[in-house]
């Protein structure tokens, strides 16, 4: 049985990932918009979708350990963006908030002695380097092609060669 104050971190990071969900699929939904973007509208469609299921693994453990996984209501993303580069850094931003929750998790599994969440866990620990990766990675090429027409195109048509955290690793 899962004690309280886990359940309620659980459910905080259900929360948090259903909200991920929420903001890489306005991402995609902008990008789809803009002309050319469309390797970076269909690399946010994935990385909703992957939030999505991390929110199901997420339910599904809390409720397997005698907990009672919660649905959240979710604020509304941010749905436009002055740049692709300020997508990207929302991206990041995003990524980093995301890490954070998790080594939160991490430690109060360590203090409560919950071994079972804390070896749950540690997939979402390794799930997150390869995130951060994935976003800083992104963010220093575009960073690199500046305002290059031709670099964007190779960017957008390159983009879903990039290692994409947690392909089959569901």
């Amino acid at each position: 049985m899962l004690q309280n104050n886990i359940q309620e971190a659980l459910n905080n990071q259900v929360k948090l990932e259903a909200a991920s969900s929420q903001a890489y699929l306005a991402m995609a939904v902008w990008a789809e918009i803009q002309p050319g973007l469309d390797g970076v509208s269909e690399f946010f469609f994935q990385q909703s979708d992957e939030e999505r299921v991390h929110m199901l693994k997420l339910v599904r453990f809390i409720n397997e350990r005698g907990g009672f996984a919660a649905i959240p209501a979710l604020e509304k993303p941010m749905v436009t963006f002055p740049s692709l580069k300020k997508l990207f850094e929302e991206y990041l931003k995003h990524e980093l908030q995301v890490s954070a929750s998790i080594n939160d998790l991490v430690d109060l599994a360590l203090t409560e002695k919950d071994y079972a969440t804390h070896n749950f866990i540690q997939w979402y620990v390794s799930e997150q380097i390869e995130e951060e990766k994935t976003a800083r990675v992104l963010n220093d090429k575009l960073e690199l092609i500046g305002e290059d027409k031709s670099g964007l195109y190779l960017f957008d048509r390159d983009i879903l060669n990039v290692r994409q955290p947690g392909r089959g690793r569901k």
